[in-house]
């Protein structure tokens, strides 16, 4: 039976064999995270790492500052400093930035899906819930760039989960462009709605109603943590359903409404959908 202490040897052999190949390793703990600071920085008290670009000014000897603390240096990762890491270690971590790769991380089977069907073939490695699709070439990673698909090159850290199989290839400009955002559009659709039934001014005018109400719909989409998509349609249902129906609602309005979803991440044409689907739902007409 592997012991844990035959466990733990094995990262630090895992993590050498990795800096030997020019790819710098980093331990991981429990729950798949880099190690925190050490007393010394947390905090970043000791200056940190100037934007976590690269390493310095800061020289502590620990595994601090997560993905920065990723090294091909033998001697740190055999170091003194570095052994109760491995001792605890749960796993290793490398920095792909580093040895001049990209991670296209899928978390699915439908996005293993839709990436069979987009992207070029490369070497895979398999994951617990997905696989890991390795390019030759660096770029900005982002998280939730499509369902289910994360970017990890620059400034992060992935498993180390095997060398994978198949024949690595160039990064490619389809993976390029997951990070490129669309330009918002000059004005958010409008909507053309009847009179209130019966004339006269209509309460939703008052500061304490529609505006809070768009208020609250901006927050609601800025709080999202997940279904980003689903919670943005839903928002923009909920504002048409109290407020479409008594023409209230200005350009000024849906663009702060549009601005909010957009700072979630979302696309110009993602917004735009959603609205014209809610609209769809409600029965209203759309210009």
């Amino acid at each position: 039976m592997t012991q844990p202490t035959d466990i733990r040897r094995d990262h630090l052999a895992t993590a050498l064999s990795l800096a030997a190949w020019g790819v710098p390793p980093l331990p991981l703990r429990a729950g798949k995270v880099p190690f925190g600071n050490c007393p010394a920085c947390a905090k970043n008290v000791c200056g940190g790492r100037p934007n976590m670009k690269a390493p310095g000014p800061c020289a502590c000897p620990n595994p601090c500052h997560g993905w920065a603390a990723a090294t091909t240096d033998p001697t740190v990762i055999n170091s003194t400093p570095w052994a109760r890491a491995w001792r605890e270690a749960a796993g290793v971590a490398y920095h792909p930035g580093g040895a001049g790769l990209t991670v296209v991380d899928l978390d699915n089977p439908a996005a293993i899906t839709w990436a069979r069907a987009t992207l070029p073939s490369t070497r895979t490695v398999s994951t617990t819930r997905g696989e890991h699709w390795l390019y030759m070439g660096t770029m900005q990673s982002a998280n939730a760039v499509r369902p289910g698909v994360d970017i990890k090159s620059s400034m992060q850290y992935a498993r180390w989960l095997g060398p994978g199989t198949g024949t690595m290839t160039a990064l490619p400009d389809v993976v390029r462009a997951l990070i490129v955002k669309e330009p918002a559009p000059a004005r958010p659709a409008s909507v053309t709605v009847p009179t209130p039934a019966g004339g006269g001014a209509c309460p939703h005018r008052t500061p304490t109603y529609l505006d809070r109400g768009i208020a609250m719909a901006e927050q609601r989409i800025a709080e999202a943590r997940e279904a980003v998509h689903a919670t943005v349609y839903r928002t923009f249902l909920a504002v048409l359903s109290t407020h479409g129906r008594c023409g209230c609602l200005t350009d000024a309005h849906t663009t702060r409404l549009f601005t909010a979803a957009q700072a979630k991440g979302e696309t110009a044409r993602h917004c735009t959908d959603a609205w014209t689907n809610a609209l769809t739902t409600l029965g209203l007409s759309h210009v």
